[in-house]
């Protein structure tokens, strides 16, 4: 993907694990971006990362901003990205969105887990801006472990409401989820905890899928119980091998095929592949129930094989 050079603004701890980075393009050039919009970051080993924008109430022209998590179990992307400071130069790349807001006049009801909040305030911001109806549940689990609060309280006012494991007012999906009207929409994003229960919940209370919209923000996956299996590609034949340590995706490049795809999170539906033959085994969150049994696609990014193979379209 193209990128341009960034240089970093200030560089802040928002909380002990999150850091707040806002960064201006080297050569002023005109950025424009929607609620839910990510950037990749080129990490200094050639891969990359994506971030989503916060749109910040202070946050000038041309600037961009992301809240990062610091992950213990960082594969380079959450350590890089805490240790820049101002001055530093990074590439980035133009912003890109599979997580819109719709363009309706419904009511909106916005849920963040954690860092998930950059996303969901980005499009509080915009809510606002057009006077649009919506409330905003923001959890953590503990009151200092909430990033860009006083953000979220100036643009949201009173439709902002907090939640903290460790007191009374936990997030009580269920009671929330059950007093949204019909006609709203739902959006959210957060650890793959929150969001597959949210998902759960949504089908349970029998909500229209078209009116729930989510973003997952997965930390690394447990390989420990991955199994090895090959794919063969449908228009060519080719096989390749995928071990129990990396992805399909990853086995792809390295025997020389261009997939496509963006997240690496299973939640943006970018590398859906269809399947000919095998079973997958389904870890996205972009395909419902009924999709899932019926094993003909499958989000290359996450999903494996409960299969020796599998016979797959890129």
């Amino acid at each position: 993907m193209p990128s341009i050079a960034y240089e970093v603004v200030t560089a802040t701890n928002e909380t002990p694990d999150v850091k707040r980075i806002v960064m201006k393009p080297i050569a002023p050039i005109p950025v424009v971006w929607w609620a839910g919009a990510h950037v990749r970051v080129t990490l200094p080993d050639g891969g990359d990362r994506a971030y989503s924008l916060a749109r910040l109430p202070s946050l000038k022209a041309g600037h961009l901003a992301v809240g990062v998590l610091r992950e213990p179990e960082s594969k380079g992307g959450s350590a890089y990205m805490h240790s820049l400071e101002q001055g530093d130069w990074l590439r980035v790349s133009t912003p890109a969105n599979h997580f819109e807001l719709g363009e309706h006049d419904a009511p909106c009801v916005l849920i963040a887990g954690g860092i998930g909040i950059t996303p969901i305030l980005s499009m509080a911001a915009d809510l606002i801006r057009v006077g649009r109806d919506f409330e905003v549940h923001y959890a953590g689990r503990t009151e200092g472990a909430l990033a860009f609060v006083p953000e979220m309280q100036e643009i949201c006012g009173d439709r902002l409401h907090l939640h903290y494991d460790d007191q009374p007012s936990c997030m009580e999906l269920r009671a929330i989820l059950e007093a949204v009207s019909a006609d709203a929409h739902v959006y959210f994003c957060g650890p793959s905890g929150m969001v597959n229960a949210i998902i759960a919940l949504t089908e349970e209370l029998g909500r229209d899928d078209e009116r729930v919209h989510y973003e997952v923000f997965a930390a690394n996956a447990d390989i420990s119980g991955n199994t090895s299996f090959d794919i063969q590609i449908h228009s060519t034949g080719q096989i390749v091998h995928v071990p129990s340590n990396k992805t399909i995706i990853q086995a792809m490049e390295e025997a020389g095929l261009d997939p496509l795809y963006d997240c690496q999170r299973g939640d943006c539906g970018v590398c859906q592949c269809k399947v000919h033959e095998g079973e997958p085994d389904h870890h996205d969150v972009v395909l419902s129930k009924r999709e899932r049994a019926l094993n003909n696609k499958m989000q290359i990014c996450v999903s494996r094989s409960k299969t020796p193979k599998l016979l797959i379209d890129i």
